[in-house]
């Protein structure tokens, strides 16, 4: 968008194609972060005692609303890892669960998955899913892996982050709940991406993170839980608020930074004034764009290029050549290399034995940052054995 990389104070010497990891914080709301470090630092002992409580509930309602969820079933969190571990622990595992996820996840919350599962003598299992499948294949694929009375949580993405599948949560968590399955959504790419409101996706527990894609700064996150599990949900660390319940017993966690969340108000009103519809019109288009000029330049014809499963993806994969960037350690030399030499930031991830080109769009970025990697990046990866 015109103009629009003049919000941010991105370094102009490097074109930043991943937004999907860490975001980008634009300076109006770094500005209104810092105004409110400096209230916190001319007087901790006010700011964090007279009505802070307060003014976290008046941010989670503003967030919760424009994500269409129910502000009180709701809470801040630092990250949709950190959601995730709220979850895992509350639910209460026991030997004999189990805990189903699936091979498109995020592996931090497979690492949380299998830590919390070995504490409880549960297990998991992970159901590998084929990336060309469709909708129904993947509600069907799940059905079947579910084992009602043992299943005790099914962890499934919105938008997944190695393969960038938009999945469909809805029919997915219809199918668990019918089976009294809980189903935890890690949304970590949603909000502002994607126009799924939360209520609409039906899970029993939905995360997302608000720094990537709704310009919050980082450490802003949202979980949101059904009605019958709020009162069984335990914060990770025991504070003043603990007897309040649900969702201030799990934001206050005493002396946090809590300015990232009550900044994070000004992100919504950036994306809001640039026009929501058009910041994913924008993405959108400029990722698909991505896409076909980097996989055309690695000799790749458009049937081989993935889907992203439905509209409003900013992100798009592309599979890199057989061997190359298989493994985690591999995929992540690849990605510093690409990032040192080409001075361009893109995602790499090794999924299912094959390296993949994770490309993001956002407001910030132009074509020809596109058309520049598509130019330089074969003729490095020829120099790769």
């Amino acid at each position: 968008m015109p103009g629009a990389r003049l919000l941010f104070s991105l370094d102009p010497a490097v074109a930043h194609l991943n937004h999907g990891s860490f975001g980008a914080v634009p300076i109006a709301v770094q500005r209104a972060q810092q105004r409110l470090r400096d209230e916190m630092e001319a007087n901790p002992l006010r700011f964090f005692t007279r009505g802070l409580s307060e003014r976290i509930a008046y941010t989670r309602r503003h967030l919760a609303t424009f994500l269409g969820a129910e502000p009180d079933g709701a809470a801040l969190v630092g990250n949709a890892s950190t959601g995730t571990a709220v979850v895992l622990q509350s639910l209460g595992l026991r030997a004999g669960d189990e805990v189903l996820l699936t091979d498109h996840g995020y592996g931090a919350v497979r690492l949380a998955v299998e830590r919390e599962s070995r504490r409880a003598g549960a297990v998991y299992r992970t159901l590998a899913v084929p990336l060309t499948a469709t909708d129904d294949e993947w509600v069907a694929a799940i059905r079947s892996e579910l084992r009602p009375g043992r299943t005790r949580l099914l962890v499934v993405d919105q938008l997944t982050s190695p393969t960038a599948r938009l999945l469909p949560t809805a029919a997915i968590s219809a199918a668990a709940r019918s089976m009294d399955v809980p189903v935890l959504v890690d949304a970590a790419h949603a909000p502002g991406m994607l126009p799924t409101a939360v209520r609409e996706v039906g899970a029993d527990f939905w995360v997302g993170n608000l720094h990537k894609w709704a310009y919050a700064p980082r450490g802003t996150a949202l979980l949101a839980v059904a009605e019958r599990w709020r009162s069984r949900i335990e914060p990770l660390v025991v504070s003043w608020e603990q007897d309040a319940g649900f969702p201030l017993s799990v934001e206050y966690q005493a002396t946090l930074d809590y300015t990232s969340w009550l900044a994070a108000p000004t992100g919504l009103f950036t994306l809001r004034t640039l026009g929501l519809d058009a910041v994913r019109e924008h993405n959108t288009a400029l990722a698909a764009y991505g896409q076909q000029v980097v996989g055309a330049a690695l000799g790749l014809e458009p049937a081989q290029l993935p889907p992203p499963g439905g509209p409003s993806v900013a992100m798009r994969i592309v599979p890199l050549r057989r061997g190359l960037a298989s493994t985690i350690d591999d995929a992540r030399a690849l990605r510093q290399r690409i990032s040192d030499e080409l001075a361009t930031e893109v995602a790499v991830n090794a999924w299912g034995g094959r390296g993949y080109l994770r490309l993001s769009a956002q407001v910030y970025n132009r074509a020809e940052e596109y058309d520049r990697l598509a130019e330089r990046l074969p003729s490095m990866l020829a120099t790769l054995g």
